[in-house]
């Protein structure tokens, strides 16, 4: 499962001024990427909006994607929520030609026991026709996939390969690392403690921040695997401060924001989620232009 190593980037669904998928833009950010030296694209995750389309976009960008995509890069789609039998129904009516591999959010709002948790995606891993990376972000679903529970899982459902880890725990993380079983991938889903985690020992990240600064993110992610952390640590620092500013007002709208700035789409986002304020724009535009005077 090497091809799931590096940079994933998760995308974001651009919108238009009405509202609608703008597929311009995600083109031109599919190229931008692809070009500019991704490993892999995720479509349809938590940076994607996944949770304000309709069933029709979701079918529509993820074929898009595809399409634009077109084999250069492997494609990871988001299938998850909180409820179980659902999910199974929309894997079971989607067509996985071109795709890759699942990426499925754990349970949220239902808070779960850790058994409720293997329970779950146990049923979608008997019906998933690829491979399935678990996604643990406590931060928004209310509760932790932990170590053991996903470890329990990787050892007893073949086609569970890895886990997209994002609660900022190191311990946890160190714990996956030890025991997880030869081939299961560890991905970070912390932009800012890719490094570090890669230094304990993961595999790589799915990141938003590389869709706006893909050459340099992947080329640290690159010197990280390599245990080129003289080098990894100094693009880390240039990208620190501005993946901070990313997250300060919640995601996608940063990104969204910073991307509109590097001529990719505009920054329309669905309600409940707002744009970013002016005071934030202003530190990302600033942080930007030392960003590209820095690569002169």
């Amino acid at each position: 499962m090497k091809k799931f190593s590096g940079t994933g980037v998760a995308l974001i669904t651009p919108f238009n001024e009405k509202g609608h998928v703008d597929y311009d833009a995600l083109q031109k950010l599919i190229d931008y990427n692809i070009n500019n030296g991704i490993d892999y694209i995720v479509s349809l995750g938590t940076t994607g909006e996944s949770v304000v389309l309709s069933k029709e976009e979701k079918k529509e960008i993820l074929q898009f994607t595809v399409n634009q995509v077109a084999g250069r890069v492997p494609v990871v789609a988001g299938f998850g929520g909180n409820n179980t039998s659902e999910i199974i129904k929309s894997i079971e009516k989607q067509d996985f030609t071109g795709i890759d591999a699942i990426l499925s959010v754990s349970p949220y709002y239902n808070k779960p026991t850790q058994r409720g948790i293997i329970a779950h995606y146990k049923a979608i891993s008997n019906i998933a026709p690829r491979p399935v990376l678990l996604y643990n972000v406590p931060s928004r679903t209310g509760s932790n996939i932990q170590a053991s529970t996903a470890i329990q899982l990787a050892k007893e459902c073949d086609n569970i390969i890895g886990i997209k880890e994002a609660s900022g725990d190191f311990s946890q993380a160190m714990y996956l690392v030890k025991h997880r079983p030869e081939n299961f991938l560890l991905i970070s889903g912390d932009d800012n403690l890719t490094l570090g985690l890669i230094a304990y020992g993961f595999d790589g990240v799915i990141s938003v921040v590389a869709q706006a600064f893909p050459k340099m993110f992947s080329l640290m992610v690159k010197f990280c695997l390599r245990s080129d952390f003289y080098n990894a640590r100094e693009l880390h620092y240039k990208l620190n401060e501005i993946t901070d500013m990313l997250f300060a007002e919640g995601n996608p709208a940063g990104i969204k924001y910073t991307l509109q700035l590097l001529g990719i789409g505009k920054s329309y986002l669905r309600l409940p989620l707002v744009n970013i304020s002016e005071e934030l724009q202003q530190k990302i535009e600033k942080s930007i232009q030392q960003l590209e005077m820095a690569a002169v």
